[in-house]
């Protein structure tokens, strides 16, 4: 059988990277959990459209990416690396096209909190400042881990189990996860860890970065993802 192509949607820099140039990029891991779980990747750019970047293909990948900029202002001593405005338009649209033609959607941090936002939800835009009393959630990589405890039932549940020890680096976090969506997996402090879709469509977001962790902790995510790009659920 065919490996499923899974389209993994590229990050773009305006020219911080390389000045005055654009430059689109993204971590190798996600590629590589995809191939080792069965599918094979394929990047998708900025330049390219939306609806027919996403022609035969299976699935969505969002990864990792930027800040979204907060409606009203914070303290100054919080920073912010805000989102390029194209790339988030062009990430929406790539959402759009996937839920309109079902397919599975895998989002991973920014990833998961803008599937969260298409679906007319909220954030918490710096969780030290919005979550009075939460954890450190960003924690020094590698060895910085968390639990998480994920709802009986839910398909991260029959994945892994009742609680998985995470990495975690992030500051902003879903608050609340819009229509379509309901929360899988909270910290132990009450924040969001993990959201999902009806039991029809795979549509499954993650706050943590399960590509760069063990592949006990990493495959069975992906694999659940490929099968369902496969049409195996």
């Amino acid at each position: 059988m065919a490996a499923p192509r899974i389209a993994i949607a590229l990050s773009r820099d305006s020219g911080a990277l390389r000045k005055g140039r654009g430059t689109h990029y993204i971590d190798e891991a996600y590629a590589s959990a995809v191939v080792q779980a069965g599918g094979q990747p394929s990047y998708l750019a900025m330049v390219s459209d939306p609806v027919q970047g996403l022609r035969d293909h299976a699935g969505l990948l969002l990864p990792g990416g930027d800040d979204f900029p907060p409606p009203s202002p914070y303290p100054d001593d919080v920073r912010f690396q805000p989102v390029d405005p194209g790339q988030r338009a062009f990430d929406e649209a790539l959402i759009a096209e996937a839920r309109g033609q079902e397919l599975p959607i895998l989002g991973i941090c920014y990833g998961m909190q803008l599937l969260a936002l298409t679906a007319g939800g909220r954030l918490h835009h710096h969780v030290p400042a919005d979550c009075p009393g939460a954890g450190e959630h960003q924690l020094d990589a590698p060895g910085g881990r968390h639990a998480v405890r994920f709802e009986p039932g839910s398909r991260l549940a029959r994945l892994f189990g009742p609680h998985l020890d995470v990495n975690s680096r992030h500051h902003q976090a879903v608050a609340e996860p819009g229509a379509g969506l309901r929360v899988v997996a909270r910290a132990d402090d009450g924040v969001v860890e993990a959201l999902e879709g009806g039991e029809g469509v795979f549509r499954i977001g993650v706050q943590w970065h399960p590509e760069t962790l063990p592949a006990r902790d990493r495959q069975p995510l992906f694999e659940a993802f490929v099968a369902a790009c496969r049409g195996g659920g």
